[in-house]
């Protein structure tokens, strides 16, 4: 029943995750914007939850300011980029190509973090390039479609490099705590645009922004990150493998957006590319476990 009920969590978490292609597709203010008030409005929620669980915000070392300071201003280039790729074309587009991060972590990480490299994470790296290949249209760079595929590129390779320059001290910090951190890192970097954009809309768009700060940045992220203390990572990341379809259905049921069949096609090879990284993960973590024991 224990089990059980965690894996309920964890479904719940990817689901509600999954609601920020919606409420970017019905959100009509800036990306900018949008992304302002959601860390704004998360960030206050989450204060009120690190106090009531007495986390300590405390940093180890003074060193740890870079580490935290670099990866909000990559999660803030990892939420704008994703919610123009949502503006400019498709959740199933948006959605699949930003998944294309394990990839991209796969390579950059060994890089990064001198960690050893595998020959096969090249070939999932040339599956996810296959498979954005058959997504885009063309290649002229006039075409919207190549430009919010390049979006979620971008929000694909941000979200990965603030995950690995992040891991240097997550093991030191509550994920709570680090995500509070980025919120207002976020908040204060993108605070300039409501000087220089249009943010009327609000008065329509407030309900949409409310539930993308509640439901799916700190309802969501917060079972998620909750999750991995009763799930390994890598189990984490296969279930969280299925965002993209409840995504793609959102996107059918509120929208009538229908993937056409590239988008199947690429979108297949892509998810196929971080499915098989997780399980790989998996299988080398319990087989680590058998040595060790």
């Amino acid at each position: 029943m224990k089990i059980s009920k965690h894996l309920i969590f964890l479904n719940l978490s990817v689901f509600l995750i999954s609601t920020s292609g919606i409420f970017g597709r019905l959100i009509t203010l800036s990306p900018e914007i949008t992304i302002f008030y959601r860390c704004l409005i998360a960030s206050l929620l989450l204060y009120a939850f690190i106090k009531y669980k007495k986390l300590s915000f405390k940093l180890i070392e003074p060193t740890h300011w870079k580490y935290i300071a670099l990866g909000g201003v990559l999660m803030a280039v990892h939420w704008v980029s994703y919610f123009y790729a949502l503006t400019l074309s498709s959740i199933a587009i948006a959605m699949i190509t930003l998944h294309s991060f394990p990839a991209m972590t796969s390579i950059l990480e060994p890089i990064i973090l001198k960690t050893p490299f595998k020959v096969y994470h090249l070939l999932l790296a040339l599956l996810v390039i296959i498979g954005i290949c058959i997504i885009l249209p063309s290649t002229d760079t006039s075409d919207i479609i190549v430009i919010a595929t390049f979006c979620g590129l971008l929000s694909a390779l941000s979200y990965a490099l603030r995950n690995i320059w992040t891991r240097k001290i997550m093991m030191h910090y509550n994920a709570s705590v680090i995500m509070y951190f980025h919120l207002i890192i976020m908040t204060v970097l993108l605070s300039p645009f409501l000087f220089i954009q249009d943010s009327s809309a609000l008065e329509v768009d407030w309900k949409y922004i409310l539930a993308l700060a509640i439901f799916t940045t700190v309802i969501g992220h917060t079972l998620l990150v909750n999750a991995l203390r009763h799930f390994s990572a890598v189990s984490v990341g296969l279930i969280s493998s299925v965002i993209p379809l409840y995504g793609i259905l959102w996107g059918l049921v509120f929208l009538n957006e229908v993937p056409n069949l590239n988008t199947i096609l690429g979108g297949s090879l892509i998810m196929a590319s971080f499915i098989i990284e997780s399980y790989s993960s998996q299988r080398e973590l319990k087989l680590n476990n058998v040595q060790k024991n």
